[in-house]
């Protein structure tokens, strides 16, 4: 009996050991924890700025210009002395200080006579302007020819290495611009021209088409022709374009066409006076 209840005390004391165990653990457990303090964040080193030096530039070195080439002496040959050649030749002596000027209509000196002293010269170039000087300086001078104020040259062999040709007419699409211009009311024109002129003709259409106007086109075969054609298209346009082909026209069809288009009160267009 006495055992037993020692038996009794011993687990009851055992259990309240037990008992405060759990006690003191659960209160343990419970208390809060405090958390660890937050590091206070720390902003970063800025990064080195390297700053370049200004690029330094350098003068730019003076670029020296080649001296232009003198002009070389020229020789400048007339067909004749009419204005129509020594406007031309006049042009040339204001841009030519070194020129000498000889003219094929003057009767004391053959145009033989001429072109050797022209070829014994020191003169670089020859400028022929018209027809006769043309067709005299391409078959006589050794040195280049340039010839100006020939409306044919194609029948007459003028084109080779040793020459060249300036036109004798201004661009057609620059005279139809300007007559529009000056009469705004033009639709019709007509045109007379000799043979070989195919490329002159397509240019003209092609002006013409440009700018709004209806081009009549006839070629000829000589002045007579041409008065017949001009006659017929007179009353059916309103201006006439007159290229300066000297093998469909002559002074006195020249002085027919002025006549009656003034008459009936139609514009010519001509290239030159």
């Amino acid at each position: 009996m006495r055992r037993l209840k020692k038996q009794a005390s011993r687990s009851l004391l055992a259990a309240l050991v037990l008992a405060a165990m759990g006690l003191s653990g659960c209160s343990f457990l419970s208390q809060p924890v405090e958390p660890a303090p937050t590091p206070e964040p720390v902003e970063p080193a800025p990064e080195p700025v390297v700053v370049s030096p200004p690029p330094v530039s350098k003068p730019k070195a003076k670029v020296k210009l080649p001296e232009p080439a003198p002009l070389p002496p020229l020789a400048i040959v007339l067909t004749s002395s009419q204005a129509a050649y020594a406007d031309v030749a006049e042009a040339l002596a204001q841009q030519f200080e070194d020129h000498v000027v000889y003219d094929l209509s003057d009767r004391s000196r053959p145009p033989v006579t001429v072109l050797r002293m022209i070829n014994d010269s020191n003169s670089g170039i020859v400028v022929a302007i018209g027809l006769r000087a043309a067709k005299s300086s391409v078959a006589m001078s050794n040195k280049p020819v340039v010839f100006s104020q020939v409306f044919n040259y194609q029948d007459h062999g003028l084109l080779n290495e040793n020459t060249r040709g300036v036109a004798a007419v201004p661009p057609l699409d620059a005279q139809l611009a300007a007559w529009k211009e000056v009469d705004p009311t033009l639709s019709r024109v007509g045109a007379i021209i000799g043979e070989g002129h195919e490329e002159l003709i397509a240019e003209a259409e092609i002006a013409a088409e440009r700018h709004g106007v209806e081009l009549l086109v006839h070629v000829t075969r000589s002045d007579q022709e041409t008065l017949y054609f001009f006659k017929r298209m007179i009353r059916d346009i309103d201006g006439f374009w007159l290229f300066p082909d000297n093998r469909v026209l002559s002074g006195r069809a020249l002085q027919q066409i002025m006549d009656d288009a003034q008459r009936l009160h139609v514009p010519v267009l001509v290239p030159s006076e």
